[in-house]
C-alpha cells in the first residue's frame, strides 16, 4: 500500500513578478539627494544665497545647537537642513512671520507646510530629483536662475531677493568628470494610470493552493469586476471601487463549489511602490503573450526614477539541459559498478543544490533533498479532503504519464517568504522524471569548447543587446491583445532606449615604490607596470615548502625557476622552498603537513592535481584554523602553458607576497585618518549550514594593511549582527598601528536588497552608531555608510561611429536613473573584452562626513584600484571584495572561525 506524506505539491502558479521593493518610511531616511540621513543624524545646513533684502545672521538653534546654521530673514529662522530629527523642514517662527500648517499636495499625509508672507515651503525632504519644492503662493515672486553651487542643474528661486537653492546638489549635483552622452536599456513611460486605483484582498473556501486556479475562479465574475484588473494570487486592483466593500461570491471549480470573498483594502496612488508592483505583473504577463522565441528570455521592470517612470528590459538566459534529473540518476546507477562509487551519495552530490524545471507549469526548484523511501505511488490529502496518488494527481492536473513507479521523489523546501519567516514550511515533493536539469555541469565549465560557444550566445555586445531589446519592444507594438489591454491602463512607452548624460572620471594614479603610473583607460589595468618595479611593501621569502605530487614534479619545478626569474625585479627576496613530496590523497596534504615543524614556516604551497573541493577544503581548514600559516594553492595544469608561465609565477609571487603582510601598490584618496569598512555574507545554499557575515577594515591611511573577522549567522540571514565587536577590535587595532582613532568612517556594505533597506537602516547602523559612541564617548564621530548592489539590470551604452558601445571605466551617472527618495548613483569602474559590462549601484543610507556627490564618487572609484588579487578596476571597492573574498573561504570551506593570528593578513585572496 502507497504510503501517505505529508506535504505540498507544485501549483500552476499565476505568472511571476518582478515588482519593486518598497523601503517603508522613507521621507524621514533621506535629507533631500545630497545628504541622504537618518533621523538620528546631525542635519546639514541648507544652501542659501544672500539677496539684497535679506538679512542673514547665525544664530543657535534649539532643535541642533551644536550644528545647526540659521538665518533671520524678515524674522523668521530657515533651519538649514530641509528636515531635522523628524524629518519635515525645521522652521523658527520669528515676529513677521505667519506659520501655518497646511496639507501639501506632494506628500498629503507626512507633510508639514508653512506660509510665510504667502509662499508656502513644503516641509518634505524630497521632491523632484532632490531639490526643496517650493509652492508659488500670491505674493511670492519666483523667478527661475542660475545656482552657482550648481550651475547646470539646480532650481533656485527668488522671494524678495532671496535665493533658496532646493537642493544641495540636486539632480545628482555633480559635475567632475568629461561629460558624455549614455543609453540605458529603459524605455520611457510616457503614458501611465494617474488617477488613484483600489487594492482588495481575495479569499477562498476551502483554501485553493494553485494560482492559476485562484485565478481561474476569481474570473468567472468578471461582469463584476469589469475587464481592467490585476490579480496577484491573493489581491486584486481595480481602476475603480465595487458597490460594496464586502462581497462573498460562489464559482464552480470542475464539480464543486468554492466561496470567493473579495474584501477593500485600500487606495494605492498611481506611482506608489505597491501600485508599481501590480504593474510588474501586468507588465510581465505580456511577456508571455508576445512568445518570442524562448532563447533570449526578457527580464522586465518598471520603476519610478528621478523625473520619470521607465520600464527597464534586459536579456537573459536560462540553460535548459536535455537530461532530466531521472536520466541522471539511471547514468550514475549504471556506471557505480565500475566506478566503485555509492549510488546514494553520488546522486545527493550532483543534486543536492541545484535547480530543476517542470515544463508542466514552467516553474523552477531547488533540490534540498532526496527521499528514497517515498515514490510517485505516495498518497496525499487535497483540499477537498479526497486522497490521491502523485502519478494520478500528475495525470488528471497536467495530463503528464509517469512511467517509473519506484522512483525516489526530489524534495524541495520552497522559497521563504518575508511574512512566513516564522513558520514551518511543508516540502515539495517533486518526481525525478518530471524535472528538466538546469545549468553547466563541471564537465562543462571545464570544455572550453562548449564555454567558448556558450559565450557567444549569451554574452551579447551592446549592440547585440540593443537589437535583441527593440525587437521586444517592437513585439509589445505590434500586438494586439498586449495593446488593448495596455490602453485600459492608459499605458504608453516609447520605443526608443532612454537617453541621458553621464561622465567619465579622469585616470587614477597608481604609486608603486618610488614610480608611479596611471592605469590604462581603455583596459583598466596595469598589470605591465606592476611586475617590472619595486612593491610598496615587501615580504622576504626565507623558509617556506612546496607540496607536490609525482606525476607533478616537472610543473614544479618550472613554477620555482619562473618565482627565482620574476621576483627580483619587484624587490622580493626567495630562497629556495623545502620541496616535499605527497601521494594524490584527498588526506596526504594534512597527513605531511601535521607531521612537519611549522612553526618557523612562512608559507605553504600546494601543487594539486584537481580541483577536487574536499582536498582543496581540508588544506585550508588546516592551515587557516589548526596551523595558522598563509597557504597558496596551485593547480598544476595552470603551469602547463609555457607561454603564461611568467604572468603566473608573478601573479602567485604577488598573492604570497600579500597573504604574509606586504603590500603591492596604493592610490590616493584624498582623505586624512579614514577607515574603510567592507561587509560581505555567503549562504551556504547547498549544505544548508549556517550563512558567514566577512567584516573587513582598514587600519592604516594608505590601505594596505586590514583587519578582517567573520560572523556566523542563523542560515538564510542576511542582515549581520554581533557587529559591535567586530567594530570595536578594528578600532582597537587602528589605535595600536596610529595612536589615534580614524577621524572619519565609510563603510560598504555589499549582499543587500532595496527591500532591506529598512532593516538595515534600522538594526545594523545603530549597533554601529551605538559601538562608536561608547569607544569615542561623544557623538562627534563621523560615519558614512553606503549600500553596494552588483546584481542589477541596468546596463548603460555609448554610441561611438554609429555602433553602441561599453561605457570607459570611470563612468558616472547620478540623474535619470536615480531615485527621487535616494542618495544613489553608479559607476561602471571595470572593463570587460566580451559581452556588455554591468554598472555598480551605490546607495548612501547615512552620511555625517557631508563629502560631496563628486567627492564621494571618486573616492569610491578609487577604492576599486585597490584589490591587491588583480592588477585591474574590480566592479567594487576593495573592502567589499575583501569582504567577500573571507565570507566565501570560511562559508565553503573552513566552516569555522579562522585563527585569530591571521586576522591582520589577507590570507583569504
Amino acid at each position: 500500500m502507497a504510503r501517505r506524506a505529508a506535504f505540498r505539491i507544485p501549483d500552476g502558479g499565476c505568472g511571476s513578478c518582478c515588482g519593486s521593493s518598497s523601503l517603508g518610511s522613507r521621507a524621514a531616511a533621506t535629507a533631500g539627494r545630497g545628504r541622504a540621513q537618518l533621523t538620528s543624524a546631525p542635519v546639514t545646513r541648507q544652501h542659501v544665497w544672500q539677496g539684497p533684502d535679506s538679512r542673514p545672521e547665525q544664530r543657535v538653534c534649539p532643535a541642533a545647537p551644536r550644528t545647526c546654521y540659521t538665518w533671520t530673514f524678515f524674522g523668521t529662522w530657515i533651519i538649514g537642513s530641509p528636515w531635522s530629527r523628524c524629518g519635515r523642514q525645521h522652521v523658527w517662527q520669528g515676529p513677521d512671520s505667519r506659520p501655518e500648517q497646511r496639507v501639501c499636495p506632494a506628500a498629503p499625509r507626512t507633510c508639514y507646510t508653512w506660509t510665510f508672507f504667502g509662499t508656502r515651503i513644503i516641509g518634505s525632504p524630497w521632491s523632484r530629483g532632490g531639490r526643496q519644492h517650493v509652492w508659488q503662493g500670491p505674493d511670492s515672486r519666483p523667478e527661475q536662475r542660475v545656482c552657482p553651487a550648481a550651475p547646470r542643474t539646480c532650481y533656485t528661486w527668488t522671494f524678495f531677493g532671496t535665493w533658496i537653492i532646493g537642493s544641495p546638489w540636486s539632480r545628482g549635483g555633480s559635475s567632475q568628470g568629461q561629460v558624455v552622452k549614455l543609453f540605458a536599456n529603459h524605455f520611457r513611460v510616457t503614458s501611465h494610470p494617474q488617477l488613484v486605483t483600489y487594492k482588495y484582498n481575495v479569499d477562498y473556501t476551502p483554501h485553493i493552493e494553485s494560482g492559476s486556479v485562484r485565478a481561474n475562479l476569481l474570473f468567472q465574475h468578471e461582469p463584476l469586476i469589469g475587464k481592467c484588473h490585476i490579480f496577484d494570487g491573493s489581491s486584486l486592483l481595480l481602476p475603480h471601487m465595487l458597490s460594496e466593500p464586502k462581497m462573498e461570491l460562489v464559482s464552480r471549480f470542475k464539480d464543486e463549489l468554492v466561496k470567493v470573498t473579495i474584501k477593500f483594502s485600500s487606495r494605492l496612488a498611481p506611482t506608489s511602490p505597491e501600485c508599481l508592483h501590480y504593474y510588474n505583473i501586468l507588465f510581465g504577463k505580456y511577456v508571455n503573450e508576445i512568445r518570442l522565441e524562448i532563447w533570449p528570455g526578457y527580464f522586465t521592470s518598471i520603476l519610478q526614477y528621478e523625473n520619470s517612470m521607465t520600464l527597464c528590459a534586459d536579456v537573459k538566459h536560462k540553460m535548459l539541459r536535455m537530461e532530466t534529473a531521472y536520466d541522471l540518476m539511471i547514468h550514475i546507477h549504471d556506471s557505480a559498478k565500475s566506478k566503485n562509487v555509492n549510488v546514494i551519495e553520488q546522486v545527493s552530490k550532483e543534486l543536492v543544490g541545484s535547480t530543476v524545471i517542470t515544463k508542466f507549469n514552467n516553474r523552477t526548484y531547488r533540490v534540498d533533498a532526496i527521499n528514497w523511501k517515498e515514490n510517485p505511488k505516495t498518497t496525499f490529502k487535497k483540499s477537498d479532503g479526497t486522497i490521491i496518488s502523485l502519478v494520478d494527481y500528475y495525470k488528471q492536473q497536467y495530463h503528464v504519464q509517469v512511467t517509473d513507479l519506484t522512483q525516489p521523489l526530489l524534495i524541495s523546501m520552497g522559497k521563504w517568504k518575508k511574512s512566513q519567516q516564522d513558520t514551518s514550511r511543508e516540502p515539495i515533493l517533486l518526481i525525478p522524471e518530471l524535472c528538466y536539469l538546469t545549468g553547466l555541469t563541471d564537465k562543462m565549465r571545464k570544455d572550453y569548447r562548449v564555454m567558448r560557444e556558450l559565450a557567444l550566445h549569451t554574452r551579447l555586445n551592446p549592440e547585440k543587446r540593443q537589437q535583441e531589446l527593440q525587437k521586444f519592444m517592437n513585439a509589445v507594438q505590434k500586438n494586439e491583445n498586449v495593446q488593448k489591454e495596455l490602453q485600459l491602463w492608459d499605458f504608453r512607452f516609447d520605443t526608443k532606449l532612454l537617453s541621458f548624460s553621464g561622465r567619465i572620471l579622469k585616470e587614477v594614479r597608481i604609486f608603486q615604490g618610488d614610480r608611479t603610473y596611471d592605469c590604462r583607460p581603455q583596459s583598466a589595468e596595469w598589470a605591465r607596470e606592476t611586475r617590472s618595479g619595486q612593491l610598496v611593501s615587501v615580504k622576504s621569502l626565507d623558509n617556506w615548502v612546496i607540496l607536490y605530487t609525482n606525476r607533478n614534479y616537472r610543473a614544479t619545478f618550472s613554477l620555482m625557476q619562473s618565482l627565482r626569474a620574476v621576483t627580483p625585479a619587484m624587490g622580493i627576496a626567495m630562497r629556495d622552498a623545502e620541496m616535499l613530496e605527497v601521494s594524490n590523497t584527498v588526506q596526504s596534504y594534512v597527513t605531511v603537513l601535521e607531521k612537519l615543524d611549522l612553526s618557523d614556516i612562512q608559507m605553504v604551497v600546494c601543487v594539486l592535481s584537481d580541483d577536487r573541493k574536499d582536498r582543496y577544503d581540508a588544506i585550508k581548514k588546516y592551515l587557516c584554523v589548526n596551523c595558522p600559516i598563509p597557504s597558496q594553492c596551485v593547480l598544476a595544469r595552470t603551469l602547463d602553458k609555457p607561454q603564461m608561465l611568467m604572468t603566473i609565477a608573478t601573479s602567485i609571487a604577488q598573492q604570497m607576497n600579500c597573504k604574509m603582510g606586504g603590500a603591492l601598490w596604493t592610490v590616493q584618496t584624498g582623505l586624512q585618518d579614514a577607515m574603510f569598512i567592507g561587509i560581505d555574507c555567503f549562504h551556504d545554499i547547498v549544505n544548508r549550514q549556517k550563512s558567514v557575515a566577512g567584516f573587513v577594515a582598514s587600519i592604516n591611511e594608505d590601505l594596505t594593511e586590514w583587519f578582517s573577522r567573520s560572523i556566523f549567522q542563523e542560515s538564510g540571514q542576511e542582515l549581520v549582527s554581533r557587529l559591535r565587536a567586530c567594530l570595536q577590535e578594528a578600532l582597537k587595532r587602528w589605535y595600536e598601528r596610529n595612536s589615534f582613532l580614524p577621524r572619519s568612517i565609510f563603510v560598504y556594505r555589499d549582499g543587500v536588497g532595496d527591500g532591506q533597506l529598512q532593516t538595515l537602516i534600522d538594526y545594523e547602523i545603530p549597533q554601529i552608531v551605538f559601538s562608536l559612541e561608547n569607544i569615542y564617548k561623544s557623538p562627534d564621530f563621523k560615519l558614512t555608510f553606503i549600500v553596494v548592489k552588483k546584481r542589477i539590470n541596468t546596463r548603460f551604452f555609448v554610441e561611438s561611429q554609429g555602433r553602441l558601445q561599453n561605457p570607459l571605466p570611470g563612468t558616472i551617472v547620478d540623474v535619470e536613473l536615480t531615485r527621487r527618495e535616494w542618495y544613489d548613483f553608479f559607476i561602471v569602474s571595470q572593463a570587460v573584452k566580451e559581452g556588455t559590462v554591468t554598472p555598480t549601484h551605490y546607495n548612501v543610507i547615512y552620511d555625517t562626513v557631508h563629502l560631496s556627490p563628486d567627492a564621494l564618487q571618486r573616492l569610491t572609484y578609487r577604492l576599486c584600484h585597490m584589490y591587491y588579487n588583480l592588477p585591474a578596476v574590480v566592479r567594487v571597492p576593495a573592502p567589499c571584495y575583501y569582504a567577500h573574498k573571507l565570507a566565501y573561504l570560511v562559508g565553503q570551506s573552513i566552516h569555522q572561525e579562522p585563527h585569530h593570528s591571521l586576522s591582520n593578513r589577507l590570507f583569504y585572496l
